[in-house]
């Protein structure tokens, strides 16, 4: 069995987690709630071995990084990420829908690295700009700080159509002031995760390129996402918005964050090409 492999278990765990969440949700069941969190810790301790197998594989072939330099691998932490966010904030938050909304992102997210032939899954040596310990540091501050954008995203969706809809689905969405204060909660930790990915990112680039800050399009795009939150954040602090304005903005804000990730990567070139 090898990390691949067990990913692909790992994804059809999420998409039975999500389910499970939402029987909950529909049926009211605290029973069905407790198997679809403890689903979905599987299927984190599941992903989690396949990335230790796969960084231990990767000594043995004598390449020897942490597996997060690939757009494969960075996928696959990209979901590690959101589920970890979810456990963390669980206490907190013991709403299914939650659990819904962040398997799903993780499951769908898995099944793109799965599934898109144009995913190379394969171990490959890392090139010069890569072979820095600050690699570490940025990808798991930025990820965790997209991890937190994307179950605001989900919220903030969500808390569109409590408000919006006049259907009788929307009677099993929690209150919207409680979609809302995630949205708000979310965004507040990924802020300052982002923040720190930014700073880890520019040492990184000192180390690898001679140079803080070079406007290369990735760079561009998380300092335009980070401009897009930090709005989100002076406006619910110093103007008191909340609700409809801050969902649009927080829907917006991650829009940012695809095409940051995404977007960069199939339409600009620049030094971040290669994830």
């Amino acid at each position: 069995m090898n990390d691949t492999f067990l990913i692909s278990i790992v994804t059809f765990t999420y998409f039975f987690a999500a389910f499970a969440f939402l029987i909950s949700i529909i049926f009211h069941k605290k029973s069905v709630d407790k198997w679809a969190l403890i689903i979905t810790v599987a299927g984190l301790m599941l992903q989690t071995t396949a990335i230790i197998m796969r960084w231990v594989h990767s000594y043995k072939l004598g390449i020897g990084h942490a597996p997060l330099s690939n757009f494969y691998e960075s996928l696959v932490f990209f979901s590690w990420s959101i589920i970890f966010v979810y456990l963390i904030i669980r206490k907190r938050y013991q709403n299914s829908l939650v659990g819904i909304l962040s398997a799903f992102f993780a499951f769908l997210i898995l099944a793109y690295a799965s599934l898109s032939g144009n995913v190379n899954c394969t171990i490959q040596p890392l090139i010069p700009a890569l072979q820095s310990n600050w690699l570490i540091s940025h990808v798991i501050s930025s990820f965790l700080a997209y991890a937190c954008f994307a179950i605001a995203f989900g919220t903030s969706i969500l808390y569109l159509f409590k408000i919006k809809a006049k259907v009788n689905i929307v009677n099993l969405l929690p209150d919207a002031t409680f979609l809302d204060e995630v949205t708000y909660k979310m965004i507040s930790i990924g802020f300052v995760l982002l923040t720190l990915g930014i700073i880890t990112g520019a040492a990184w680039a000192d180390r690898a390129w001679g140079r803080y800050w070079g406007w290369d399009p990735k760079e561009t795009w998380s300092l335009i996402t980070w401009f897009i939150y930090g709005a989100f954040l002076h406006a619910r602090l110093a103007r008191g918005w909340k609700g409809i304005k801050m969902s649009l903005v927080s829907i917006i804000g991650f829009i940012a964050v695809i095409f940051t990730y995404l977007g960069v990567n199939y339409i600009l070139s620049g030094l971040h090409s290669y994830l």
